[in-house]
């Protein structure tokens, strides 16, 4: 073990006698105990491998040093220096003989060394994360907070957006849901507020928040209201929380008093901008929480409204501007170029898990055939998490689908809530409460995609009865459980139909690759691909509209008739005249001007409704005891 340690360089022993005793050891070493080489695996391969380890470890080591003087120096012995000197170069020509030809040469040499590709320089080199809230530099009132959370280590979403924020950049932060969002942006608006109040000494007033959230949902708005609160308290500010379903009196006495924070939805906010509750005097700081959803589904033009005279005041003068931060859990590549048309020049904070699968949940996807009842594989599933106590939220794609799963699971005797566009807003709330109390006896979540974002609960297993429609959908559901760290199970039922799509976004998750860009591909149908439409060819050859002396065709006219003895003919005020039988008084035909005939009843409608058209242009009213049959003209 001595000539082990002296290898590693770990001894200083000067003595050489002991050195020139661990050489002579390491010529015999095959031969005897070696523990990699047992005595009785002998042989030049294995002596030749007891060589390189120990030549591996020979540049480091102070005993094989290739200055000899300096051996020799220690106590006078030229001997010892000599015979390590010897030793090391019959090894290294062992080495050169043994070198395979296809051996690159030594990177160290000035000659091949390679400069860095463009590739490699062009990527952003990302710093490293911290390991506690204290390395991110935080007030003692936020570090208060953070501890009456029970928070000890920052999440990576929350490394890489705190400082970002607290530089005054304007960012887009996306990252996987139940990864910390909310405290990621929360945490240093507030820490800026309480600089600004201590810099610029800016106290709270009525009516004109110094920081606003949006949200597109009132549950989501309550959320965030909740952790503002528990923030803002250390801090000694004021949150007020607007949204709709509810009366607006109460909203407008809290927008009185003096605040500091505002949470809300886009259209409660700007009616009570209307109604001049709320003014934009003191605004700095802008958050839109679930961005994508604000500009793609229906919030765009009241953000627009509502930042449009925020971007008019800081074009006047620079010290009125604003900062925006923008919070997602899925950018597409279309939803990231309508933000940067929105907002030039932002700064996008991306983590590692964007769009990618949740390490702690499970995936199961059952496929089913098309004999298979779906509602009873519904109740196969749902059985064992139930039975497990588990809260399960059960996801269907359209009400109908909601309501009769929440009909055959109450006939089935398990209690449910629905959460979906039918229900009220000021239900909703009282439905979450509902699922998230133990108490309430009901574990099962029936929903839509309305529940899909931004709500934080507690859940252990969620089913997709409808296979959503595609996968950023997929992405949203899933993130309803397995959040901060959490384990949590995700079970599909696949029908024929959902099924290139459901293959497709397994296969991702098996190769561990992003799901933003997956969705099958739609083949053309082979009828189409065997007879393709025929192009119209014009007078010149052209492909395209035929000639114009092709598309109007004169008419060609049919000579008149003129009545027999045993018709009858009467004018009428459109021009035409109409032929009627002097047996059954019916009429028979119709002549206009241009001497065209036609039959009554040629026009749109049944033969009764051509029929009445001609008698009222004739002026007739009824034909009592005639029959409405038509007469046949050969």
């Amino acid at each position: 073990m001595g000539f082990t340690a002296r290898a590693f360089g770990i001894s200083r022993t000067g003595n050489l006698l002991v050195r020139s005793m661990d050489l002579h050891y390491l010529e015999t070493m095959p031969k005897t105990s070696l523990p990699l080489l047992h005595p009785r695996l002998l042989g030049y391969y294995y002596r030749q491998a007891a060589h390189l380890a120990i030549l591996a470890l020979a540049p480091s080591s102070p005993m094989v040093s290739p200055s000899s003087s300096c051996l020799a120096s220690e106590d006078g012995s030229v001997m010892a220096a000599s015979l390590l000197d010897k030793l090391r170069a019959r090894k290294l020509k062992d080495l050169r003989s043994n070198r395979p030809k296809f051996d690159t040469p030594s990177e160290t040499s000035p000659k091949n060394k390679r400069a860095p590709s463009s590739l490699s320089s062009a990527l952003p080199q990302r710093e490293p994360m911290a390991s506690s809230f204290t390395d991110l530099h935080l007030s003692n009132e936020l570090m208060a907070a953070i501890n009456e959370l029970n928070l000890t280590q920052p999440t990576e979403v929350q490394c890489r957006s705190i400082p970002e924020v607290l530089d005054g950049q304007s960012v887009v932060i996306a990252s996987h849901t139940g990864s910390g969002k909310t405290l990621a942006y929360m945490i240093p608006i507030v820490q800026c507020l309480k600089q600004d109040e201590l810099q610029q000494e800016k106290a709270a007033r009525s009516k004109r928040p110094r920081a606003v959230v949006l949200c597109p949902t009132r549950e989501l708005a309550e959320q965030v209201y909740r952790v503002a609160k528990s923030l803002c308290h250390h801090a000694k500010f004021r949150v007020t929380l607007i949204g709709g379903g509810v009366r607006m009196k109460p909203q407008e006495d809290a927008l009185n008093a003096p605040l500091d924070m505002l949470v809300g939805t886009p259209g409660r906010l700007l009616k009570h901008i209307e109604d001049g509750n709320m003014a934009y005097g003191d605004i700095k700081y802008v958050v839109l929480d679930e961005a994508d959803t604000m500009f793609d589904r229906g919030f765009g033009p009241d953000v627009k409204k509502f930042l449009g005279p925020l971007r008019n005041r800081s074009k006047k003068s620079e010290k009125a501007g604003f900062q925006t931060v923008l919070v997602t859990a899925t950018i597409t590549e279309a939803v990231q170029k309508l933000l940067n048309d929105e907002f030039p020049g932002i700064k996008h904070v991306r983590t590692s898990t964007l769009h990618k699968k949740i390490s702690t949940a499970r995936h199961a996807f059952i496929k089913l055939a098309a004999t298979e009842n779906k509602l009873e594989s519904l109740l196969q599933v749902l059985e064992p998490s139930l039975s497990k106590k588990e809260r399960v939220m059960v996801f269907c794609n359209t009400l109908n689908s909601c309501r009769a799963v929440d009909h055959f699971l109450n006939e089935n005797g398990i209690s449910t809530v629905n959460y979906h566009g039918a229900v009220p807003a000021e239900e909703r709330v009282e439905v979450l409460d509902k699922f998230r109390n133990a108490d309430q006896k009901c574990p099962a979540l029936v929903c839509t995609d309305l529940a899909a974002r931004g709500l934080d609960l507690i859940v252990d297993h969620v089913i997709m009865f409808d296979f959503p429609l595609n996968s950023i959908d997929y992405l949203h559901r899933t993130g309803r459980t397995a959040r901060m760290g959490a384990k949590g199970k995700v079970t599909s039922l696949v029908s024929k139909r959902s099924l290139a799509l459901a293959e497709l976004i397994e296969e991702a998750i098996h190769k561990g690759e992003t799901l933003e860009c997956v969705s099958p591909v739609r083949q053309a149908a082979p009828e189409a691909r065997k007879q393709p439409a025929k192009a119209k060819v014009g007078e010149k050859g052209k492909v395209g509209r035929p000639a114009m002396s092709q598309r109007f065709k004169p008419v060609k006219k049919s000579p008149m008739k003129k009545p027999s003895a045993s018709q009858s003919s009467k004018p009428s005020s459109r021009g035409t005249t109409v032929v009627f039988s002097k047996t059954k008084k019916t009429p028979v035909v119709r002549v206009s001007k241009g001497g065209v005939r036609t039959k009554p009843g040629a026009q749109k409608g049944s033969q009764r409704t051509g029929q009445k058209k001609v008698m009222r242009a004739a002026g007739i009213t009824s034909l009592s005891g005639a029959s409405c049959s038509p007469l046949r003209v050969k």
